[in-house]
C-alpha cells in the first residue's frame, strides 16, 4: 500500500498503526513523529506563517479567503512520483490543510484512480472511528482495533478518576488569540471527561469567534490557550496578546493562577491519537492531585 497524507493527524494515524513504511508523500506540517519529516512533501501551504503573530495570520488568511485564493497547493507533479494507492485529506477545515474538492481535482488527472479517504471528525469517537476506517483502507484492521482499545482504555481511566473530583472547575479554552476563538469540535468534550466544566461552546460544534466580554461574563475558573498550529514556545511569545490585557487579569482564572498555555499543535488541535496526550494533560491541569 503506498499511502499520501495531506493532513498531520492522517500521517501519525498511519505511523501509529505501523504504517510508517508505506506513507510515501506527506505535507509540510507533517512533523511527528520525526520520521514523517523525511517523507516527500506533496503539498504546501501557499502563506508564509512563520514568525506571524496571531492577529498577522489572521488577516493574512482572511484577505486570500476575500480574494477567493486557495490556502494550500497540491504539487501535482509530486503526487504523480508517488504513486499513491490511497490518499488521505479533509473536509473539516478550509484553511488547516487542501481541501477535499483540491485534492479531488488534482486526483482526476492522474493516470489511475486511487482511492481517496476524507476524515472529518468532529469528536473524541469520530477519531477513534478514523484509525478504524484507515485501518480497514490499508487492510491492517486487527491491529486498528488494538490501537483504538488502547487509547479508549486511557480516555476512561481519565474520566473515571475525574468522576471522583470534589469539584468540576468551569473552564475555557482558546484556540486562537487575536481574534479570540473557542476551542471547539472535540475540545469541549474533553474538558468534561478531565473532570471540568466547558463553558461558552458545545462538543462537536465548530470552534467560533468569541468576544472577550463573554468570556469575562463566563467568569472561567482556569482557562487555557491552545493556539491552531502553534507549539509551546510560540504560543508563550503570544500569549501577552491575552494575558496582558485588562480585561483578562480579572478574570478568576487569572487571579487564581490557573490560566495555561499549552502546545495545542500536538495535542489539541490535530484529531489523532494524541488528543488522548492532551486529555491527560487537561485532566492534570483541572485536577492535579487527582
Amino acid at each position: 500500500m503506498r499511502i499520501v497524507s495531506l493532513l498531520p493527524a492522517a500521517t501519525e494515524i498511519c505511523f501509529a498503526l505501523g504504517l510508517g513504511d508505506d506513507v510515501v508523500g506527506v505535507s509540510r506540517e507533517c512533523d511527528f513523529p520525526g520520521a514523517a519529516r523525511e517523507k516527500p512533501i506533496v503539498s504546501y501551504a501557499l502563506l508564509e506563517y512563520e514568525g506571524k503573530t496571531s492577529g498577522e495570520t489572521s488577516r493574512m488568511v482572511g484577505g486570500r479567503i476575500e480574494s477567493g485564493e486557495a490556502l494550500y497547493q497540491v504539487d501535482e507533479s509530486a503526487l504523480l512520483s508517488s504513486g499513491p494507492d490511497l490518499i488521505l485529506t479533509q473536509g473539516l477545515c478550509d484553511v488547516c490543510a487542501p481541501t477535499l474538492g483540491d485534492v479531488e481535482d488534482v486526483a482526476r488527472r492522474l493516470p489511475w484512480r486511487p482511492v481517496i479517504e476524507s476524515l472529518d471528525p468532529h469528536r473524541l469517537e469520530d477519531m477513534l472511528q478514523d484509525i478504524l476506517r484507515v485501518g480497514r483502507a490499508c487492510a491492517i484492521e486487527a491491529r486498528a482495533v488494538e490501537v483504538v482499545a488502547a487509547l479508549r482504555e486511557r480516555i476512561d481511566r481519565v474520566a473515571e478518576r475525574a468522576s471522583t473530583a470534589p469539584v468540576r472547575p468551569k473552564t475555557v479554552c482558546l484556540e486562537w488569540l487575536d481574534p479570540l476563538f473557542l476551542g471547539g469540535h472535540w475540545v469541549p468534550e474533553m474538558v468534561g471527561l478531565a473532570g471540568g466544566v466547558n463553558v461558552l461552546s458545545r462538543a462537536g460544534d465548530k470552534s467560533r469567534r468569541v468576544e472577550r466580554h463573554e468570556v469575562v461574563t463566563a467568569s472561567p475558573d482556569v482557562a487555557v490557550l491552545m493556539p491552531c498550529g502553534f507549539d509551546l514556545d510560540r504560543t508563550r511569545k503570544e500569549a501577552s496578546v491575552v494575558t496582558g490585557t485588562r480585561w483578562w487579569t480579572d478574570l478568576p482564572a487569572a487571579r487564581a493562577d490557573r490560566a495555561w498555555i499549552v502546545d495545542g499543535s500536538s495535542y489539541f488541535n490535530r484529531p489523532g491519537p494524541r488528543l488522548v496526550d492532551g486529555l491527560e494533560i487537561l485532566a492534570h491541569i483541572l485536577h492535579p492531585d487527582l
